[in-house]
């Protein structure tokens, strides 16, 4: 895999501007794991919500995290993104939505759809809404699938719809990319395209929870290369601002498949409370990961002085990273890809696109 000179300054470029975020941690972006409780089953879920489901948050205990934060955080450059399980799980999710309003930050949502109706969304746009993430997982009979629920992709869709309509919302479409729906790609493309929608993420699905030992989503490295392949192509037709997620280093893909080269932000820009009160960077990190317990932590405290397993990424060049041309670039790869314990990394996405050819 060659990268040219002039993406190879980018990336020395974006790699001192990675540094000094490491160096300065602003939190800009937190999320609330509001829930565990889910009304899907899905065939990759790699959260907590695989075992028996712990009670809700109550949302006076995330208030209070919030309100020690306010002298520290510019609201401006500052937002919640409630997640679960599935937020529209809990029946006071409007309620939440305002107290975080009433304290002058904006939040969004990540969302199955399932349980959305037009009347919920005008009141969460009422409580502050600002943004959302919809889960497309395919064409109707695939996304069911994915899913677990043959009404699934007609309230994912009937969602992503009712985004489309309010003027100046930020919403996306979420496709996680597998063997059954990977073929799919172009129609759901020229789907959203058709109906008028603007942001398009794809990812693919990373080896934990029940992902890790189904072959439906163990992708080829020729599977996987044909994903970038397709993302570029897509971005060359310019209808559509489509992205690959923010995993793993890319080589010569990088900036061709996403608007900015890799960055893992998890404990640099990111923080997360999770349904136990763990303290964490994103929700996909646990275990080992943990940083503290907003019920004995202080979470300014935690964010200003501990997070090193995340900011000081040394620890990681091991193994194949040891004697990696591009570690200066990818130091590590992303964390959710690393074992909890071992820390052993699950695969290579530069490696995995040479070994196919790229």
């Amino acid at each position: 895999m060659n990268i040219s000179l002039k993406k190879r300054l980018a990336l020395e470029f974006y790699r001192l501007y990675r540094h000094n975020e490491i160096k300065m941690h602003p939190l800009t972006y937190f999320f609330w794991e509001c829930t565990l409780r889910c009304n899907l089953n899905c065939l990759h879920c790699g959260s907590d919500c695989v075992k028996e489901a712990i009670p809700d948050m109550p949302r006076e205990d995330f208030m209070k995290v919030l309100d020690s934060l306010a002298p520290h955080i510019d609201p401006k450059n500052f937002i919640v993104v409630i997640t679960g399980g599935e937020p529209l799980m809990r029946k006071d999710l409007e309620e939440c939505g305002k107290e975080i309003q009433k304290r002058g930050y904006a939040w969004g949502m990540v969302t199955n759809g399932l349980a959305m109706t037009p009347s919920r969304f005008t009141g969460l746009l009422n409580a502050g809404l600002k943004s959302l993430t919809i889960s497309l997982d395919g064409l109707e009979n695939s996304h069911n699938h994915f899913r677990g629920d043959k009404h699934s992709f007609e309230h994912a869709w009937k969602t992503i719809r009712m985004a489309s309509q309010v003027k100046n919302f930020t919403y996306d479409a979420m496709t996680c990319v597998n063997k059954e729906n990977l073929a799919e790609l172009p129609e759901i493309r020229d789907m959203l395209i058709k109906n008028g929608i603007k942001r398009w993420r794809i990812a693919t699905v990373f080896p934990k929870g029940r992902a890790k030992e189904n072959p439906l989503f163990q992708l080829t490295n020729s599977e996987f290369k044909q994903v970038f392949d397709f993302i570029r192509e897509t971005k060359q037709l310019k209808k559509i601002s489509v992205n690959y997620g923010c995993e793993g280093f890319l080589g010569s893909y990088e900036k061709n498949v996403r608007n900015y080269p890799f960055f893992c932000r998890a404990g640099v820009n990111i923080s997360s409370v999770l349904c136990d009160g763990s303290i964490s960077a994103c929700p996909s990190l646990r275990g080992d990961y943990i940083q503290g317990n907003i019920y004995k932590d202080d979470l300014w405290d935690v964010w200003q002085n501990r997070y090193q397993v995340m900011r000081d990424r040394r620890w990681a060049k091991i193994d194949e990273c040891k004697s990696c041309k591009y570690w200066r670039y990818c130091e590590g790869s992303s964390l959710h890809l690393r074992d909890e314990k071992t820390k052993e990394l699950a695969y290579c996405h530069v490696k995995r696109l040479e070994d196919a050819g790229a």
